[in-house]
């Protein structure tokens, strides 16, 4: 029999009625400007001054957190997961525990990171959810969040959070900020301001919200649209240096960057298919056949 798997999570419950905002950091074990911004919400919101209730969960996925890696040890990625099951593995009973607390709530934002691997350009991002009220409602809250780059996708991908909430007609948001296996303290603060945004314009707490830093709003219902994994893969084991950088414009034709094998011999150019700009690219040079290099946002 598996052993009962409890999330470590805050709740604060607030003096007024309110909505219930949940905030999962974490998701991956590497993805580190979460975990710290959910810890500063913990010790920063004041509970009394709070209408409804805030739950914080700074490490959904300690197993992989322990690793310092984005899988637990079954190797399975929680992203992928959702809605999990009760006696699985450490994956799937996360998976199973995470889906019934988002269940619960009446709103999630659920922040990540490029991980160990990837750098990714400040990015808030819902799917287009095929009930007109709930994507209005996600619209609102990334522009409230309050990030360079605001991105709706296909609400068709199974095995998320995001379609866990889907599913329940919850709005949902989530967020990307750099990664590269380090804590940005940029994206600490911007993950911190963007979910006290979200709460003020939830009416939680009474907030000036600041001035508008969105660049570019996207929004892409194409299959398989933000599964940054599917993107530029390498056509062989090697070490991948990079030509590009995050937000440069790119044509199709325009090199990315190149994978050579380890002795050198063979070169692979990695050379863009779309017009765009570069959303994410990987900083970890030892690459695997498959392995994503980076993605290019196409912003017509």
């Amino acid at each position: 029999m598996s052993e009962k798997l409890a999330l470590k999570k805050t709740t604060l419950q607030g003096g007024k009625p309110g909505p219930h905002l949940l905030v999962l950091g974490g998701v991956h074990g590497d993805e580190f400007e979460s975990m710290a911004a959910i810890r500063r919400l913990k010790r920063t919101v004041d509970a009394s001054g709070v209408r409804g209730r805030l739950t914080l969960v700074p490490v959904v996925n300690e197993g992989a957190f322990i690793r310092g890696e984005r899988t637990a040890e079954d190797g399975l990625d929680l992203a992928r997961t959702c809605p999990g099951r009760p006696d699985g593995s450490i994956t799937e009973r996360v998976a199973h525990e995470v889906s019934s607390l988002i269940r619960t709530s009446d709103f999630l934002i659920d922040l990540h990171s490029g991980g160990n691997i990837m750098h990714f350009y400040p990015t808030v991002g819902y799917t287009l959810h095929p009930d007109s009220e709930v994507l209005d409602v996600q619209r609102r809250l990334a522009e409230a969040f309050n990030l360079p780059i605001i991105w709706g996708t296909t609400s068709q991908l199974d095995g998320r959070t995001l379609s866990v909430a889907r599913d329940a007609r919850i709005p949902a948001i989530y967020a990307e900020y750099m990664g590269g296996g380090i804590c940005s303290p940029d994206g600490v603060d911007a993950y911190t301001e963007g979910c006290l945004n979200v709460m003020s314009e939830l009416g939680m707490i009474e907030r000036e919200q600041p001035d508008n830093r969105t660049v570019h709003t996207v929004e892409d219902d194409s299959d398989q649209s933000g599964l940054i994994q599917v993107n530029y893969q390498s056509p062989v084991d090697g070490y991948f240096n990079p030509t590009v950088k995050l937000t440069q414009s790119v044509v199709p034709g325009d090199v990315l960057g190149e994978v050579t094998d380890p002795m050198g011999e063979t070169v692979e150019e990695i050379v863009s298919v779309q017009t765009g700009i570069v959303l994410c690219l990987r900083v970890f040079n030892r690459v695997l056949k498959g392995d994503s290099l980076g993605a290019v946002l196409v912003l017509e």
